[in-house]
């Protein structure tokens, strides 16, 4: 009979313990550097902003952030990798829009799901750039739509891959505008750029920092902006709005995710201190010149913006019967 009291205040100090010990590590997270998954290779927006945030990260934490890139099967290799790994705020994902909303709808068997994958900060936002060939002969928005119409199909697209934003997006471009090009998909922007400059395939539509430096050389022409206002690096290229295609907006963004279970705690103070992050003047000075937009946004922000956004590509998918690779 004198076990049992005794039993149970062991039980009651042992969970005690533990708890404390949670929660100390908790309170001093972090502790030891932290590893930021990139679902994409190096170069592009995904790469160059989990890079700038990395860093900043790193400053504001006094831990390493180091970043891991793990590209391969449409970013779900590294989006399995993360939903699957211990739920302590030490392994990141720096999430692709175009992955997190667009293959819930690609493939009804994905390796993880949204629901894995616990919201941190949305970091960075990047509007999309009409670009092509100096072969086509075109100046204007306006002037290209011209000539797809009265040469159906005699131009070709490239993406990153079938159900990647590039594609998607210039499936949504050429429904609203009753166009057509042939769509040759690559796997990353490196190799699609080339044949781009190549003249091999026309058109791109993509984020600034993988084809502003050959507008602004003059290899390539931008035609349009897909964002709310001109890009500050491309001051001479208009919105679409201005170019007069009104409603078409197309927007990649870049968002840190950790796996599901990690402790709410955890989770805000990591959030905090991305925020923080994003506001050192290296962060913004690099942002500027990469062409991003810093762009915060808490968990629950963003966790309500990947909800309206599955939904709506869905649609958009469903529509052009676009399939994952």
């Amino acid at each position: 009979m004198q076990r049992r009291p005794f039993l149970r205040s062991a039980l009651l100090a042992a969970a005690a313990t533990t708890f404390a010990t949670v929660a100390a590590a908790q309170a001093a997270y972090p502790n030891k550097p932290i590893t930021m998954i990139v679902p994409n290779p190096p170069g592009g927006i995904v790469d160059s902003s989990a890079r700038l945030v990395s860093d900043s990260l790193a400053k504001v934490v006094g831990q390493s952030v180091v970043v891991d890139n793990r590209p391969g099967g449409s970013g779900n290799v590294a989006y399995a990798h993360v939903a699957r790994a211990p739920a302590d705020g030490y392994t990141l994902l720096a999430s692709y829009s175009a992955y997190h909303v667009g293959n819930p709808s690609l493939s009804p068997k994905l390796p993880w799901a949204q629901k894995d994958l616990a919201p941190v900060a949305l970091v960075t936002a990047g509007t999309n750039v009409i670009a092509v060939h100096p072969s086509v002969p075109v100046n204007t928005l306006q002037e290209f739509i011209d000539y797809m119409k009265k040469n159906p199909g005699k131009l070709s697209y490239a993406s990153q891959g079938n159900g990647s934003l590039a594609h998607i997006g210039t499936e949504m471009f050429k429904s609203q505008t009753g166009t057509q090009m042939v769509h040759i998909p690559y796997k990353g922007s490196g190799p699609a750029i080339q044949d781009v400059l190549s003249g091999q395939v026309q058109v791109f539509i993509t984020t600034p920092p993988s084809v502003m430096g050959h507008i602004q050389s003059g290899k390539l022409k931008g035609l349009a902006v897909t964002g709310k206002t001109r890009h500050p690096s491309l001051p001479n290229v208009p919105t679409t709005a201005e170019a007069g295609l009104k409603g078409f907006e197309l927007e990649a963004w870049v968002g840190v995710f950790a796996p599901a279970a990690t402790p709410a705690d955890v989770v805000n103070k990591l959030s905090a201190s991305i925020r923080q992050a994003l506001d050192q003047p290296e962060a913004k000075t690099r942002a500027a010149g990469a062409g991003i937009e810093l762009r915060y946004l808490p968990p629950q922000a963003l966790e309500a913006q990947v909800k309206r956004e599955t939904e709506f590509w869905a649609d958009i998918i469903k529509a052009a019967k676009i399939t994952a690779d």
